[in-house]
């Protein structure tokens, strides 16, 4: 058994195409490369402006108010039953048809999970596509 190493060829490497690739490259970009001088920057910035009483009801918000006994309200008004139907009233009759609104379930942290699950399924329902959804811890008993 031999284990030798056979002799290798010296291998050359030939730098020279190698060379005139780079340089073909930076003459590419020398020549499509401009530059300016910006002496700023433009900035668009956001104009606060006070609306009148009619773009105010555009800005109208709903909220429903859950408490840790599982009552809804909607836009503090408590409703008279606690069930998906007459949430879905309120809702309704609330935003007149405007499921475009901005819709905040807020809940209190000792609620019940399926009364928060029923204010999703009637918003759900009715299309709001805009939800936020908040939990209010409840104040300490003294």
């Amino acid at each position: 058994m031999k284990f030798r190493r056979k002799q290798r060829e010296n291998v050359d490497i030939n730098l020279v195409s190698l060379i005139d690739v780079v340089f073909v490259l930076l003459l590419f970009f020398v020549v499509t490369t401009t530059f300016t001088r910006e002496t700023q920057l433009r900035v668009d910035l956001p104009e606060a402006v006070s609306g009148s009483p009619a773009e105010d009801q555009q800005l109208k918000q709903l909220e429903i108010a859950i408490n840790a006994d599982g009552v809804f309200s909607v836009n503090n008004q408590l409703l008279p039953k606690n069930d998906l139907a007459s949430l879905m009233d309120a809702l309704q009759k609330e935003s007149n048809g405007d499921t475009k609104l901005p819709l905040t379930i807020s809940a209190d942290g000792k609620t019940q999970h399926q009364a928060v699950i029923t204010a999703m399924d009637a918003a759900g329902k009715l299309g709001f596509s805009h939800l936020r959804m908040t939990t209010v811890e409840a104040a300490p008993a003294h």
